[in-house]
């Protein structure tokens, strides 16, 4: 499979001219978790605290020909304790960013929520997966499709408000949301539909802000224009969105895995609504993603140094 390298340049030199931050990185006992821990601090966009044990990480770094020398490490006995001690430094304000590394995301995101340990905020967690597709005129953002599997109402307003303040953060202005569900009519056997009509209603009393919502909408009059006319939709977000709020996890899933796999998109993801931005990609992502998605979360971490949502 052939991807863009340079989809998200242009992020990447927004985040190297803000300068890098600390990111906290969880077990990097892979190639590719490493390589995209390393890669983040060669390009300036975070400077890298690499936590697991020590002879595994040295092995990785050696398998890449990379000197650890100039990284901050800090050793522990196994993945989980890796993962205890990114999300405390985190806690502690020594970290700004954190990364999952060869871990379950299980293992990883419980210590991110545990009770008096983590580092939750009043605000749902979310996944906002930002894909470059050739086809797209745009960046478009797939939310959420890795955290909560199947959301009610209050928490789709918080998956909602997650998406619009992280497209906020990467300079789009006034984010337009698509809610999709598998038709474009309010039909009450399908729920999506319901809960696509009460979150427009929710953003129009000002309990969802800084987005254009629209919905529910299919994915076909979503994206296109052509389809959305032939429908006779008129809308404001349909043909152009920024963000697709899909149904459940599920469906989130596998869309994000379709633009992957059959059309090549290339794509970073970052859990918002903690205390920092999390990198969260799948273990078999390669280092380039892993660059990409560090490079948003830089943004977003220097978004909040200035007290932004």
């Amino acid at each position: 499979m052939i991807r863009d390298e340079h989809a998200f340049q242009q992020i990447l030199q927004q985040a190297k001219a803000q300068g890098p931050i600390p990111m906290a990185v969880a077990h990097p006992c892979s190639r590719e978790s490493m390589q995209g821990a390393l890669e983040a601090g060669l390009h300036e966009v975070a400077v890298p605290i690499l936590i697991g044990p020590l002879a595994k990480m040295k092995k990785v770094a050696e398998d890449l020909g990379a000197d650890l020398e100039r990284y901050q490490i800090i050793d522990v006995p196994h993945s989980h304790a890796a993962a205890e001690k990114a999300v405390e430094l985190v806690r502690n304000g020594d970290a700004e960013i954190l990364m999952k590394g060869s871990l379950h995301t299980d293992e990883f995101m419980g210590e991110v929520v545990a009770r008096g340990t983590g580092i939750r905020t009043d605000r749902r967690l979310s996944h906002c997966w930002i894909f470059r597709v050739e086809s797209y005129p745009r960046l478009i953002v797939i939310t959420d499709a890795a955290i909560n599997i199947e959301p009610d109402l209050m928490t789709k307003r918080d998956i909602c408000q997650n998406a619009i303040d992280f497209c906020r953060a990467l300079g789009i202005e006034r984010p337009k949301v698509a809610i999709l569900s598998a038709v474009e009519t309010i039909t009450p056997d399908i729920r999506s539909t319901i809960d696509a009509a009460a979150l427009c209603k929710m953003a129009e009393r000002g309990q969802i802000t800084g987005g254009e919502l629209d919905g529910p909408l299919a994915f076909d009059n979503a994206i296109s224009f052509e389809a959305a006319q032939t429908k006779g939709i008129i809308s404001k977000v349909a043909g152009q969105p920024d963000i697709l709020l899909v149904p459940d996890l599920e469906s989130g899933n596998m869309l994000g895995k379709q633009l992957t796999y059959l059309a090549a998109a290339a794509s970073a993801g970052v859990v918002v609504g903690a205390r920092a931005p999390i990198v969260l990609t799948s273990r078999s992502e390669d280092s380039t993603g892993r660059l990409a998605s560090a490079a948003v979360a830089n943004l977003l971490a220097h978004n909040r140094r200035q007290g932004k949502r």
